[in-house]
């Protein structure tokens, strides 16, 4: 099994982790109500997605 031989130095370690940002969340205007919402996702103000309305437009737990 491979072990490192050297320890690796503090400005190695952190600029390697430099790029793990996290990327912003990219919003559209919903084409009905004008509101801001996610794209691909029901709108969450008036539940329309596709040119369908859908009843509920509430937010389920797995969307955060």
């Amino acid at each position: 099994m491979a072990v490192p031989k050297r320890k690796t130095s503090r400005s190695n370690t952190r600029s390697r982790r430099a790029n793990w940002k996290a990327a912003p969340v990219a919003l559209t205007t919903c084409p009905s109500c004008k509101a801001i919402a996610q794209p691909h996702i029901a709108c969450p103000s008036c539940g329309a997605y596709n040119g369908r309305t859908y009843a509920v437009a509430e937010r389920t737990e797995h969307q955060g």
